[in-house]
């Protein structure tokens, strides 16, 4: 057999002979606004431009009034919590499967997280627990818009109506996504942005809280303003994430077009029993003029007896090698924290599931249009295809 037919694991030559694409990208747009930092000066000030003008921009984008830069969106969220007067002793509902930041930062204010089960339909937060989360404690909800999909958040801010809690909508992955006619990150009391350097819009660090409440707004500035600020954005940061928000809707159109052509091209991919062996979490979301998904990572469903008996970690290495950025998804919270430190609602099944099936593809190749998701579906077919020599290998 000619090593262009096996697997790049197994020796072969990669299907795709380019290296992982780079993130972020070599824009000239954004060479243009850090010369315009260096001209200026700005680049070293507490206090320039660039701040204000992204301020307003995100404003406008997301269509609130109350924007605050900050330094991560690991601090947007805690500062949202902060906003929306979390305290220790309260309880702060979140999905079993989420950003493990999300639950540290519960814990950071003192507070204890509570966690829902996942909707085995659309992997995403399974609303229809949250009644069965609430105590006498429950300040809030952190919902968190992952891999391609949504939370439907018309039930979530019903139930915080009823029962008197705020809603942190977490957007960090679904930047410039469009849910029921708005922006993710818009429709709870609070929202929270990234621009964490592989970010879809990435300033290396940085990140953004959002509200339409000036009473949330103004406590958080209170808790950052230290003399100075506490958790701040730079100018030189704002600088370049402005060039990037202008394209951002023109990339998220890119890449749901890639993700409907690989969703497309991957139900032909099934094992010998007819079973597709990726599956895009997609699937299971509306798309319309109305809601208009944004993809940071694509989440994919992967069950090891549909591709012949690999390992996710197997899989996930062999489609590595082949130059594709496929990686497992997040550790299920109740698997890699003490049980002292949250209560749950059940036993999490999905959640736990998930720890162990979900794979998530890197947005970069995405924005190279039908030549990459080809590529990718033809490194799946092959890798199966050899699936009995690709599980001797070792794992790295």
């Amino acid at each position: 057999m000619s090593a262009s037919e096996l697997p790049a694991i197994l020796g072969g030559t990669p299907l795709r002979t380019e290296a992982l694409p780079e993130w972020p990208g070599n824009w000239p747009e954004v060479a243009d606004a850090l010369n315009a930092c260096l001209s200026d000066g700005s680049w070293g000030k507490y206090h320039g431009p660039n701040c204000e003008a992204l301020t307003e921009q995100l404003n406008n984008f997301h269509n609130v009034t109350e924007t605050i830069l900050c330094a991560s969106g690991t601090a947007a969220v805690e500062l949202a919590l902060r906003g929306v007067r979390v305290e220790a002793g309260d309880e702060v509902i979140l999905a079993a499967y989420d950003f493990k930041a999300n639950f540290q930062n519960v814990l950071a204010i003192g507070a204890t997280p509570v966690l829902v089960d996942i909707d085995p339909a659309s992997w995403q937060m399974d609303v229809s627990q949250l009644e069965a989360a609430i105590s006498n404690k429950t300040k809030a909800v952190i919902v968190s818009h992952l891999h391609g999909g949504r939370v439907p958040m018309q039930p979530v801010m019903e139930s915080a109506a009823r029962h008197g809690f705020s809603v942190v909508e977490d957007a960090c992955q679904a930047t410039g996504a469009m849910f029921d006619g708005r922006r993710a990150g818009t429709a709870g009391h609070v929202g929270v942005l990234s621009f964490g350097g592989s970010k879809l819009l990435t300033s290396g660090r940085g990140g953004a809280v959002m509200t339409d409440h000036p009473e949330i707004a103004q406590r958080i500035r209170l808790f950052t303003q230290r003399g100075n600020e506490a958790y701040p954005l730079s100018e030189m940061q704002a600088a370049v994430l402005r060039p990037q928000l202008e394209r951002l809707e023109e990339r998220n159109i890119v890449r749901w077009d890639s993700v409907r052509r690989l969703s497309n091209q991957l139900t032909q991919l099934t094992s010998a029993q007819g079973d597709q062996i990726l599956r895009p979490l997609v699937d299971a979301c509306p798309v319309g003029d109305e809601d208009r998904p944004a993809f940071f990572k694509v989440g994919l469903q992967f069950d090891p007896t549909n591709s012949t008996g690999l390992s996710r970690d197997k899989f996930s290495q062999a489609m590595r090698a082949e130059t594709v950025a496929l990686n497992p998804g997040f550790r299920s919270l109740n698997r890699i924290h003490s049980k002292r430190r949250f209560r749950t609602v059940g036993e999490l099944p999905v959640a736990n599931h998930c720890d162990e099936h979900v794979l998530v593809l890197h947005h970069p190749i995405l924005l190279e249009g039908d030549v990459a998701t080809r590529q990718i579906c033809a490194s799946v077919e092959r890798i199966c295809r050899h699936a009995a020599e690709v599980s001797a290998t070792p794992v790295c």
